[in-house]
C-alpha cells in the first residue's frame, strides 16, 4: 500500500461490526482499508443466536458449543432453569470468531493493515486523511496516513474516531465488563452444565449488573460486571468461581474492557464518518449482547456509506441508525428499564428470578432472543406477563 492512497472507505476497527462492514462494502466493489489493532482479545461470552449464524453466513466449524438452556440463580441461590425449546444458543471464541470475520472481508478485496488509528483530518476536496501508527513501528517512527472518501469508526467503546469527530460521544454510559478464559474441567467436578449458560443476579457479585459461567467447549468464560468504580470485578469472579467449584480450573487469560449500554444520540458527523457496534452504542441493556447488534450496525453502517459514496449525500449516513432503531429502539428502551428496576436490589433481583420460572416468560425471552423483535403473535401471553409484573411491583406476589 502506497503512502497516501485513497481508499473509497476506511474502516477502523476489525471486530464484528467493523468486519462486517469491510466485507459487505469490498464485495459491493468499493475499495476498503480495514485497519485493526492485531492480537486484542474482547471480554465477551461469546453468544451469538441462530439468526446471526444465517443472516452473515457463519460457518458451523466457529460454534463451539451450542446451548440448550439458561439456569437463573438468584442472591438466596434460588435457580429457575429455563429449556431453549426447538432452538439453541451458538457459543463462539472471540480470537477465532474475528479474525475469521477479519479474514473474510481480506479474501473479498479489502486491504488489512494492522495499527493504532491516530487522527482524521478532513482536506477541501472532502476526503480524510487517517492517519495511525503501524503495529511493530518504533516509538519515534512517523506516521503512517491513507485518505478516504468515507470512513466507518468501529474502534470500540472509548472510540478515538467517535470522540474525535461525533458531538456528545463522550456521554456514553459504560459498564466495565472482565472475564476469566478457564480450562473447563472434567465432568462432575464443578458445578456447571456443558450445554447451559448460568446467570448469577446477586449484588455481591455485581451490584448493578449479573455475573456468569458460559461454557466454549474445551474453555469457559467466568465474568461479570459494574458500572460502580471501585468495585472489585476481579475479586467477584473470584468469589464465583469459589462458590461453583472452579477455583482450580486453569486460567488461561483474563480480560477486561468497558461496554457501551445505550446507543448514541447520532452515529454520524455529517459530512462524511459514521459509527458502527460498540462505538456507537449498540449493547444491549441488562443481557450485555452485543455481537448480534454489532454486526447488524456493520451491515446497516455499509449500506449507507455505499449510498452515500454512489451519491455524495450524507444525509445517506443517517439511515444507519435510523433503521437500526426502528426496529430494535424499542428492545433496548424496556431492557434498559429492566435493568434500571429489577438489578437495583437483591430483594428485587429475587423476584426477578422468581418471574423467569413463568413458562410464558420464558418463551417469549427465548423467541425475541432468536428472532430479535418483539413478539407479537401471542397477545395474551404478553397480558399475562403484564399483570404478573405488576403484581411483583407491588408486592402483591411473595418472593
Amino acid at each position: 500500500m502506497a503512502r497516501g492512497e485513497t481508499f473509497d472507505v476506511a474502516v477502523i476497527g476489525g471486530g464484528p461490526s467493523g468486519a462486517t462492514a469491510a466485507n459487505d462494502l469490498a464485495r459491493s466493489g468499493l475499495s476498503v482499508l480495514l485497519l485493526d489493532k492485531a492480537g486484542r482479545i474482547k471480554p465477551c461470552g461469546g453468544a451469538i443466536p441462530p439468526k446471526l449464524v444465517d443472516d452473515f453466513g457463519i460457518p458451523e466449524h466457529l460454534l463451539v458449543a451450542r446451548i440448550r438452556s439458561a439456569r437463573i440463580v438468584s442472591p438466596k441461590s434460588r435457580s429457575v432453569d429455563m429449556p431453549i425449546d426447538g432452538g439453541f444458543v451458538g457459543m463462539v471464541d472471540r480470537d477465532v470468531f474475528d479474525e475469521w470475520l477479519r479474514c473474510r472481508a481480506a479474501a473479498n478485496g479489502a486491504e488489512r493493515v494492522s495499527g493504532t488509528f491516530e487522527t482524521l483530518n478532513r482536506g477541501d476536496d472532502g476526503t480524510s486523511t487517517i492517519t495511525y501508527r503501524a503495529k511493530g513501528a518504533a516509538p519515534d517512527a512517523p506516521l503512517e496516513a491513507v485518505r478516504a472518501r468515507a470512513v466507518i469508526g468501529a474502534d470500540g467503546a472509548l472510540s478515538a474516531v467517535a470522540r474525535q469527530c461525533v458531538p456528545g460521544a463522550e456521554k456514553v454510559p459504560f459498564v466495565f465488563a472482565y472475564h476469566e478464559i478457564v480450562r473447563t474441567p472434567e465432568e462432575g467436578t464443578a458445578a456447571y452444565d456443558p450445554a447451559r449458560c448460568d446467570v448469577y443476579y446477586n449484588g455481591a457479585m455485581s451490584p448493578d449488573f449479573y455475573s456468569w459461567i458460559f461454557p466454549h467447549g474445551q474453555t469457559m468464560s467466568i465474568g461479570t460486571g459494574s458500572a460502580h468504580k471501585g468495585f472489585s470485578l476481579k475479586g467477584a469472579v473470584g468469589d464465583l468461581r469459589g462458590l461453583t467449584g472452579l477455583a482450580g480450573a486453569e486460567t488461561i487469560r483474563r480480560e477486561g474492557a468497558p461496554i457501551p449500554l445505550k446507543p448514541l444520540k447520532r452515529w454520524d458527523d455529517g459530512r462524511n464518518v459514521l459509527l458502527a457496534g460498540d462505538a456507537a452504542g449498540v449493547v444491549a441493556p441488562a443481557s450485555g449482547e452485543g455481537i448480534y447488534y454489532a454486526m447488524l450496525g456493520g451491515r446497516l453502517a455499509a449500506d449507507a456509506v455505499g449510498e452515500f459514496c454512489r451519491t455524495g449525500d450524507a444525509r445517506a449516513l443517517r439511515t444507519a441508525r435510523r433503521r437500526f432503531m426502528r426496529v430494535h429502539g424499542p428492545v433496548f428502551w424496556i431492557l434498559g428499564v429492566m435493568q434500571t428496576y429489577w438489578y437495583g436490589t437483591d430483594e428485587r433481583r429475587e423476584r426477578f428470578v422468581r418471574i423467569c420460572r413463568d413458562k410464558d416468560v420464558q418463551t417469549l425471552t427465548w423467541d425475541a432472543y432468536m428472532n430479535k423483535e418483539l413478539v407479537k403473535a401471542r397477545p395474551l401471553a404478553h397480558v399475562r406477563i403484564f399483570f404478573k409484573n405488576l403484581a411483583h411491583l407491588t408486592g402483591l406476589a411473595s418472593a
